[in-house]
């Protein structure tokens, strides 16, 4: 008997409609679909959040750089007149 207290990494094996059979993982980072007696890692990633995340970091640095060259910086000029 299995002891039901033990923490689990793989879920429980369920079949679709199409015949392949899923196993999840429990920590949120994908699932092993096996079709045909092929097994195939389907990760759970969402590529276009992480291209939107990209650009929109890309965005703000390119943002932040462009008002720092612009704007003059808030302490005195200490390279003196002549």
């Amino acid at each position: 008997m299995a002891d039901m207290t033990a923490p689990r990494i793989f879920g429980d094996p369920y079949e679709t409609p199409d015949g392949t059979t899923v196993i999840p993982v429990h920590r949120p980072v994908g699932v092993f679909a096996v079709r045909d007696g092929q097994a195939k890692w389907e990760p759970a990633v969402d590529a276009t959040r992480v291209a939107l995340l990209g650009v929109g970091v890309g965005l703000v640095a390119a943002a932040l750089t462009g008002i720092a060259m612009v704007h003059r910086p808030p302490w005195p000029d200490l390279r003196g007149r002549r």
